[in-house]
């Protein structure tokens, strides 16, 4: 795996005032360039070496959840998703390229987080760059009426303090979510999976590898249910949380 590190402060002439030079150079981000090995492809992404908000590296679960997606792509295909966490957007760059997924990346209102995302979007050949929506969550989310029939995420459960705002915007992505035109519910109503399962719309996936407490875990299952939602794990660390009155033909995931 290649990385090459590059520095913007590097960019700036000395100063001769030292403190605010310093104060400059804080202030520039940092980044390590990596080749990342994704099923069926590698994607060249750019990270943060260090980021505030924690949007700056890769974790198991984006890879392990990539692993399960193409094992049961016909659950995504023709779908309108939105990542939320994209951190890098490496996740929704790899599910474009590999299903043409119309897919829109979201994470912290954070001007350099979409700078990022964009870039690696245009690294990896996806010119326009995917949408990307900023929102912290727990606050209003800048769309009224969510099309979105896809929620996904990967290893977002690290900070416990985050579950009621994340809870929070979860709800109501899937409970007001309005489908852009009837034929698409209606298909989405029918599809199936390859076992005969039905597939929920709308619904959120959620990858989750990295390792915190049980009870950690069990706030945010008990906080998905305690409004409304129903969560049940499918295999694989991947968890189906969907509104707890949406049903599909046939049987139910």
């Amino acid at each position: 795996m290649d990385i090459a590190l590059f520095s913007p402060s590097s960019l700036f002439p000395d100063e001769d005032d030292t403190s605010s030079h310093n104060e400059k150079t804080e202030a520039q981000q940092s980044y390590e360039e990596r080749r990342h090995e994704f099923p069926g492809m590698e994607l060249f992404i750019r990270e943060f070496s260090f980021h505030q908000l924690n949007a700056n590296l890769l974790w198991p679960g984006t890879f392990a959840f990539a692993e399960f997606l193409v094992q049961h792509r016909s659950w995504i295909e023709g779908r309108r998703c939105i990542e939320l966490g994209s951190g890098t957007g490496a996740l929704a760059i790899y599910l474009r390229k590999s299903f043409c997924l119309d897919i829109t990346t979201s994470d912290y209102d954070d001007q350099e987080i979409e700078e990022n995302v964009a870039h690696n979007c245009r690294a990896n050949g996806i010119i326009p760059v995917l949408p990307h929506i900023k929102h912290t969550w727990g606050e209003t989310f800048p769309i009224t009426d969510p099309d979105w029939d896809l929620i996904i995420a990967s290893d977002i459960l690290l900070y416990v303090k985050q579950y009621t705002n994340l809870i929070k915007t979860l709800s109501f992505l899937l409970k007001s979510y309005k489908p852009k035109d009837n034929k698409a519910v209606k298909r989405m109503e029918i599809e199936q999976n390859e076992a005969g399962v039905g597939f929920p719309q709308p619904v959120f996936l959620m990858s989750w590898r990295r390792r915190i407490g049980k009870e950690d875990e069990s706030l945010f299952f008990t906080g998905c249910e305690n409004v409304g939602l129903e969560v049940k794990h499918i295999g694989s660390r991947v968890y189906c949380i969907k509104p707890r009155h949406a049903t599909v033909s046939g049987d139910n995931i």
